[in-house]
């Protein structure tokens, strides 16, 4: 469940609150976590529930307070359709440190305080970042200060760049010779024991700006990049795609007034680099268009302006409030899903999370492009457009809806789910703990 900071938990003397023992194996994530719409956030909850069944026996999510994430104008699921996390998880929200007078570092301060609470307890801790700003930063700074105390701490940290770490916030630190802050980045993520990145398109991107910064100051960061950072493909409960009952398809769709095969599909955030305007237009140039609508499902700050792209088209649907519950039903059920992401100064796609999810719930085939890193997550399953031309999109729609054979789609649908199982959150977090063995519980260890 989702909890206010006064209803936490403070361990910090030998017996946690309640006379209950201390944990003897830790588990914290800091991140964006829930509501936030975002991958990666879904990822935090899936290591954490199988951490669970590794031997942890506290599994901490550190993250925001709601009301932060939502003054920041990040899109958010409703709160009231968050799903619960298992018992044994808890999402901790610490409050900011001070008042008006600190107006940005409040928030970074009271994650620092409370992660400096968590490391100096004296539980053998293993401390995870998605996202190296300001998350991986956070906890190096709890770090240091645990250090610096003399307090006895056992904590192994594992920083995760993402996509955004890279494209928006290395990039445009080299973009605009800001230096000083890319080397801070870098010098933060290495200081980590475990360094990954989301895909093998990240890690290039993560080495060849490295290259830049030290070709202008005299560094070392970019061989050091190339030794240590590994790939840790984002974790996916392949469970919550696969095996859907045809039932809670139909009636998912009958209260969209969508019908089965009725409708090509965009699910994701809904900003520039994801390609919406060029999948509407594409969609009114196709002559699918006659056959299946175009659901765009998601929030995000390009909504009002593909909205007034669309205008009166009652072939196009929106829907802003699709929980997650309600996502793989609306995957399942489509002719096809369409994601025509196009790199963007501000974000290019290293990855592709919501492509693999719906991969997982087989029916009609993945249109997309050959962005960044989507090649990884699609393999040779789906269907490729041209990145920024809605032509392309247009001929491809036209090819998936009106002319695939039934066994054609079949044979593509199971290849794709074939590829995207080894997404799994289990295969995922046995493999990244993998180079921790030493230090994890004899349950890790015999997975």
């Amino acid at each position: 469940m989702l909890m206010s900071t006064d209803q936490l938990p403070r361990p910090s003397s030998p017996r946690g609150s309640g006379g209950a023992p201390r944990p003897t194996r830790r588990l914290v994530i800091v991140v964006r976590a829930d509501p936030v719409i975002c991958g990666h956030s879904g990822e935090a909850r899936n290591l954490a529930e199988v951490a669970l069944t590794r031997g942890f026996d506290d599994v901490r999510i550190v993250t925001w307070p709601i009301e932060t994430l939502q003054a920041a104008g990040l899109p958010l699921k409703p709160l009231d359709t968050i799903l619960p996390y298992s018992e044994g998880i808890t999402v901790e929200r610490p409050v900011g440190v001070g008042d008006y007078k600190v107006p940005d570092g409040r928030y970074t301060s009271g994650l620092t305080g409370r992660l400096v609470e968590l490391f100096a307890d004296g539980t053998p801790t293993v401390a995870m970042s998605l996202y190296l700003l300001p998350h991986a930063m956070v906890v190096q700074d709890a770090l240091t200060t645990v250090r610096r105390s003399g307090i006895a701490h056992d904590v192994t940290t594992i920083a995760e760049a993402v996509g955004s770490d890279i494209t928006n916030a290395v990039r445009s630190c080299v973009d605009q010779r800001n230096f000083g802050a890319a080397m801070q980045l870098f010098s933060t993520y290495l200081a980590n024991d475990h360094c990954v990145a989301v895909s093998a398109f990240t890690r290039d991107l993560i080495v060849a700006s490295a290259e830049e910064v030290d070709a202008s100051c005299g560094t070392s960061f970019a061989g050091a990049c190339r030794e240590r950072v590994r790939i840790s493909y984002p974790a996916i409960d392949s469970s919550a795609y696969t095996d859907l009952d045809p039932v809670d398809v139909y009636e998912a769709l009958r209260r969209r007034g969508l019908e089965r095969d009725g409708y090509a599909l965009f699910l994701s955030r809904i900003t520039p680099a994801k390609g919406v305007d060029d999948l509407i237009i594409g969609y009114r140039a196709s002559a699918a268009r006659d056959t299946v609508k175009l659901v765009i499902a998601g929030t995000g700050p390009a909504l009002p302006e593909m909205r007034v792209l669309a205008g009166d088209d009652d072939r196009i649907v929106f829907l802003d409030d699709v929980d997650d519950s309600e996502k793989p039903l609306l995957m399942a059920g489509c002719a096809t899903y369409v994601l025509p992401s196009k790199p963007r100064p501000e974000f290019v796609e290293t990855f592709g999370i919501a492509l693999v999810e719906k991969m997982l719930t087989g029916g009609g085939p993945v249109l997309t492009t050959e962005t960044g890193g989507i090649g990884e997550a699609v393999g040779d399953t789906a269907l490729t457009i041209r990145a920024g031309d809605p032509r392309s999109i247009a001929l491809a729609l036209d090819h998936a809806v009106l002319d695939l054979d039934p066994a054609s789609r079949c044979s593509l649908a199971e290849r794709a789910r074939a590829h995207a199982l080894q997404f799994d959150r289990v295969n995922v977090f046995d493999r990244l703990l993998a180079p921790l063995s030493n230090r994890l519980p004899e349950t890790a260890r015999a997975s």
